[in-house]
């Protein structure tokens, strides 16, 4: 059920007597208006006309004179704010918020060449982290998703520019994300944004352990850590997209090691300490546990059958049979999940999920230890088992006489 059905079915239903009028606007409460990605075509169209202006001048750059330079720095710069607020007064909030946009690109570009044009040295992301402040402070002024995708882009941008460039970790920049744009979020929270937002942080989490030097799988105590704090929001929509990002990548590095797991050449950078690990992994599972209990999502826990440390196996075939057991066992736990709950999407998820993995276990497991034709007998037959399962879980949900369920 979406709003657009309940805003066009519903007054019919209010005419029928099948629901009251304030019935109908509670109904209408639970599905708030979705922002239109029309919305978002005036920054990128911004951007896009900031880009090539500053390609052009980045191309001449040299040939300017000084005072040039600065004079088309300052004047871009005001200019698109100004033409900013000038479309905002009157109403042109798409336009506005797109030039505003395109102001913030032109102030980190004028941090750049302005370095460059005096020969400024920087040690450390001072200057970047300006570029950030104003993107945050932009987002909570104009109350703009937009700029706030935008922000955390730049957050992205700023640290990895620290990490590779000056050698250091901008702890600043990761609190101007996690808390200043997280805050944010938080209070106004969309599927888009949590995860634009979530996939942000998790760029940080990896730019942090590369920095650091740490083993690999520490990244996944960050990545959680995101996954839990969806657990506590309200917005259900919200909630899901910001824990999104953090099981794709969980998935993804068992389906990796499901399939060169064999190889053992990098499974020392898999390995932290074992106790330590687990009591930060620990930690974070029982806050994200205790969301979905204040919450009401306790069965969303199976979640977290993708972080049980199966690389702690020896490397080599124990380990990619480890990893495919808890692709299997999520897998398993989304279908049930699906049946549980009566959602299709998420039955839809879990079924190619367990193709996925049986694919892989197949392949990298069993291809050379069996006739190939045997092969795809038992793959057939185990996915005719799954489909004949998934059926006849659906018809026990659907009443007898249900047109959903017709005879066979």
């Amino acid at each position: 059920m979406s709003r657009q059905f309940l805003e066009t079915e519903g007054p019919g239903w209010v005419e029928q007597g099948i629901i009251s009028p304030e019935q109908h606007q509670r109904l209408l409460a639970l599905y708030p208006e979705q922002h239109q990605p029309i919305g978002l075509l005036p920054l990128l169209g911004s951007g896009l006309i900031g880009l090539s202006a500053l390609s052009v001048v980045a191309a001449n750059w040299q040939a300017l004179p000084e005072w040039l330079r600065l004079a088309l720095l300052i004047g871009a710069l005001l200019g698109a704010y100004a033409g900013s607020e000038y479309f905002l007064r009157r109403g042109q909030r798409p336009l506005g918020i797109g030039l505003a946009g395109l102001g913030l690109v032109v102030f980190g570009a004028a941090i750049v060449l302005t370095s460059q044009l005096y020969q400024l040295i920087g040690y450390d992301a001072t200057g970047l982290l300006a570029w950030v402040v104003a993107g945050v402070a932009l987002t909570y002024l104009h109350q703009s998703r937009g700029l706030f995708l935008l922000t955390v882009a730049i957050g992205l941008l700023t640290q990895g520019y620290s990490t590779a460039e000056l050698s250091g970790y901008s702890y600043a920049t990761l609190a101007l994300t996690a808390g200043g744009l997280g805050y944010y979020w938080w209070r106004r929270p969309d599927s888009l944004g949590g995860a634009v937002l979530a996939a942000g942080l998790l760029g940080h989490a990896a730019l942090f352990i590369g920095h650091q030097h740490l083993k690999i799988t520490w990244f996944f105590v960050p990545a959680m850590l995101v996954y839990a704090a969806g657990d506590w929001q309200p917005h259900r929509p919200g909630a899901r997209a910001l824990q999104g990002p953090p099981l794709v990548a969980a998935f993804l590095f068992m389906l990796g090691l499901a399939m060169f797991g064999e190889a053992g050449s990098y499974t020392d950078l898999l390995r932290p300490q074992l106790l330590a690990y687990l009591a930060a992994l620990l930690g974070v599972f029982v806050v994200s546990v205790a969301g979905k209990r204040a919450r009401g999502r306790l069965s969303g826990a199976t979640d977290w059958l993708l972080l049980l440390p199966g690389f702690y196996f020896p490397a080599g075939l124990p380990l990619a049979v480890a990893a495919l057991v808890v692709l299997y066992a999520y897998s398993g736990s989304v279908l049930w999940r699906g049946q549980h709950e009566q959602n299709a999407d998420r039955i839809n998820l879990g079924t190619t999920l367990f193709v996925l993995t049986t694919m892989v276990a197949y392949f990298k497991l069993t291809w050379e230890f069996i006739d190939k034709s045997l092969f795809f007998l038992l793959g057939g037959a185990l996915l005719l088992g799954l489909s004949w399962y998934l059926r006849r879980q659906a018809r026990r949900g659907l009443p007898a006489d249900s047109p959903s369920n017709p005879p066979q």
